[in-house]
């Protein structure tokens, strides 16, 4: 393996089960150190901060700082401001997207928005589909944070940014720009802020549907570790389902270090 100019990590399932670190995700992030190679955690999840990542992060013992998190929330905002510069947007979500379109100089507004964008918001309810749906239908542009259909919760699956965006997209009739994985657009953006071109990076990740997919739909290397949603029995299916194929396949994260340190 070529070393890697930098990587993009993905966290649930590949460095954590919800408030559980999977044995070697410290170990990896201090050889990442060591061997100063740029990293950044990327994450479809648009409801937390990137303070609130690293934070939890920090309380697994895992090192993190919020400037090496990445979101689907960062990167819609971004691509929104770079598209329309301070653009009105409506916004329905929580407080990780709030604080992102804020940042990127963009108007969150209540009417006439040039741009609806929507990830996962607990507190949705029929009056915010029908003012979406409206604004959309009378020319908004439509953006998804990131398509994740479920989530996992203390208390078990939930629905996902994916399921509201699902009504949202069934009842205007237009296809959203989705942002997370397995988009591209996530993955760029995060290579970007490592100031590496996507080629120049790795993404290293559990599911094939989501990280290795976007990961190579960008022009990364992947390196899949089996750790959480992909394993030998639905791999293939996986695989079949996208087209996509990893780069390398590491059965646990010592596996990835050695693969680093090869």
């Amino acid at each position: 393996m070529e070393k890697p100019k930098g990587l993009l990590i993905d966290l649930d399932g590949t460095l954590y089960h919800g408030r559980n670190r999977i044995e070697g995700a410290d170990l990896l992030i201090e050889r990442l150190k060591e061997l100063q190679i740029p990293y950044l955690y990327v994450t479809n999840n648009s409801s937390r901060t990137p303070e609130q990542v690293a934070a939890h992060l920090m309380e697994m013992g895992i090192p993190a700082s919020p400037n090496e998190v990445c979101t689907s929330s960062l990167a819609a905002a971004r691509y929104i401001a770079e598209e329309s510069p301070g653009a009105r947007v409506a916004m329905l979500g929580e407080e990780g997207l709030r604080e992102a379109l804020l940042s990127a100089g963009l108007t969150i507004v209540e009417d006439s928005p040039e741009y609806v964008i929507q990830g996962i918001d607990r507190a949705f309810h029929y009056d915010k589909l029908t003012r979406a749906v409206r604004w959309i239908q009378e020319g908004a542009v439509s953006v998804l944070t990131n398509p994740d259909l479920l989530l996992p919760s203390d208390t078990g699956l939930m629905p996902g940014a994916g399921s509201l965006g699902a009504a949202i997209e069934a009842a205007s009739g237009v296809k959203p720009t989705v942002i997370g994985k397995p988009s591209s657009i996530l993955m760029k953006f995060a290579s970007d802020r490592l100031g590496l071109a996507p080629e120049e990076t790795y993404v290293i990740g559990d599911n094939i549907r989501t990280d290795i997919a976007a990961g190579a739909h960008a022009g990364c290397k992947t390196v899949l570790v089996m750790t959480g949603i992909t394993t030998d029995l639905n791999m293939e299916a996986h695989i079949e389902a996208t087209g996509v194929t990893p780069d390398y396949i590491c059965r646990d994260l010592s596996e990835v270090v050695k693969l680093l340190c090869s």
